[in-house]
């Protein structure tokens, strides 16, 4: 089954993630799909993953990267990381991602220049931006998942401030079709706010 899951699309279903109580996650199929796609991720690129949570995106990332790239997956929680782990091990991308258990921003420092970062979710998010925005290459990419209002509006001050350039915001709106016996019921997600930009 995994081998047929291996799209490149950033579209593997939810429910193939191995998941957790104590984890949040995996980031949603639809917004995973959209994370990717404006990371702009390519065969041979770097990528670090802040918030690596279930490893939803780390395993999207690293099926976008080849065994020629590198992911890193960051996450303070030992439980976030060990579960990860499980999930970088079911879908076969072992070679492709490096696991850092730690609070970014301070273990991005020990860190290689990267083609793109994905910011999952911080508590020092300002920080974490600038440190993302050291450890980017020139034309380099950031992609924010925000849940609040306040997360996104911090995160585009902060890359204003960096000067980063092509900052897009999207808000997106995802309803799943849930099977009631009278048909088909809409049940609707949280909004997510998707910033990306990239780096002069």
């Amino acid at each position: 089954m995994i081998d047929t899951l291996r799209s490149k699309t950033g579209a593997i279903p939810d429910d193939t993630f191995i998941q957790g109580n104590d984890v949040p996650g995996p980031t949603k199929e639809e917004i995973r799909a959209i994370t990717i796609s404006k990371a702009r991720l390519f065969e041979g690129a770097q990528v670090i993953d802040v918030g690596c949570g279930t490893g939803g995106l780390t395993v999207q990332a690293a099926l976008q990267v080849t065994q020629k790239g590198k992911v890193f997956a960051i996450d303070a929680k030992e439980q976030a990381v060990e579960l990860t782990r499980s999930n970088v091990k079911k879908f076969q991308v072992e070679t492709q991602v490096q696991l850092v258990c730690g609070k970014a921003p301070e273990v991005l420092s020990d860190l290689p220049k990267v083609d793109a970062v994905i910011i999952g979710g911080s508590a020092s998010l300002t920080e974490v931006i600038q440190a993302a925005h050291q450890k980017l290459k020139t034309n380099g990419r950031i992609v924010i998942n925000a849940i609040l209002l306040q997360t996104a509006v911090n995160a585009l001050d902060a890359l204003k401030n960096l000067e980063f350039k092509d900052v897009d915001v999207a808000q997106v709106f995802v309803a799943k079709g849930k099977e009631v016996p009278s048909g088909t019921m809409m049940i609707s997600r949280n909004p997510i706010t998707i910033i990306s930009a990239t780096k002069m």
